[in-house]
């Protein structure tokens, strides 16, 4: 090998290992367009004590039990994103937040029996709720639904999901908060509170918590990118 051809390849691998820092860099550091530090994120509304019937109202999150006579392809759980719309085969996304499951039935029959099935015979129920536990999602170890007893904090909530996980970034973890009727988000720093540098914000029921990473959803992803950068909160 010629001096030259040794200095192209000491030059390559350079290159190759500070693009490899720059990414690792670039995933353990804040971001996107969730604001931190913010200073007038309150108290979510009130909980309505209201029991998993007619009444209920379905949340973000929730997983909702469809049942659709002969037709096993449509049959299924089906879990709300975080805009409240569920996705299903032939009719695609469908708002469910805030409907009861009757008039979720009701709007499921309707799409369904406009232009693919004849009578369509619906039955829509809750599989699980989040109006009383914390949901923890994204890059940790186990993400899922978690029961709120007493007061909890982000890293409390977030240690009782396993913790960040390998791939995940400590210091971009989001907090969505149903807030005066409209559901709002933003973002923390979990390096920064570990270090005493600020406060660990308390964790209400109906939270939901997500930690940035390669683990995160497309769709949850999604959301995080669309929020202004410049909003203290963004009703969506």
């Amino acid at each position: 090998m010629s001096e030259l051809q040794f200095s192209k390849g000491v030059a390559r691998a350079f290159i190759i290992v500070a693009a490899a820092i720059g990414l690792v860099s670039c995933a353990d550091s804040r971001g996107g367009p969730i604001p931190y530090n913010v200073q007038t994120f309150g108290l979510p509304d009130a909980p309505k004590v209201v029991p998993l019937e007619e009444n209920y109202r379905i949340a973000p999150l929730d997983v909702i039990s469809v049942r659709v006579f002969k037709m096993a392809d449509l049959t299924g759980d089906y879990e709300v994103d975080l805009t409240g719309k569920i996705s299903m085969p032939l009719i695609g996304e469908v708002s469910a937040i805030d409907l009861t499951t009757a008039q979720l039935d009701q709007r499921l029959t309707a799409k369904l029996g406009e232009k693919y099935l004849e009578n369509p015979d619906v039955s829509v129920g809750i599989k699980s709720s989040t109006r009383r536990s914390v949901t923890v999602d994204g890059s940790v170890g186990k993400s899922g639904t978690y029961a709120i007893n007493g007061p909890t904090t982000l890293i409390q909530a977030i240690a009782g999901a396993g913790g960040v996980s390998e791939n995940g970034n400590p210091r971009r973890v989001a907090i969505f908060r149903q807030i005066s009727g409209q559901r709002q988000a933003a973002a923390f720093d979990l390096t920064s509170i570990r270090r005493g540098e600020a406060p660990d914000p308390p964790i209400y029921a109906g939270d939901i918590i997500v930690v940035d990473g390669s683990a995160t959803k497309a769709a949850q992803r999604q959301i995080l990118n669309a929020l202004p950068i410049l909003s203290l909160f963004q009703p969506f």
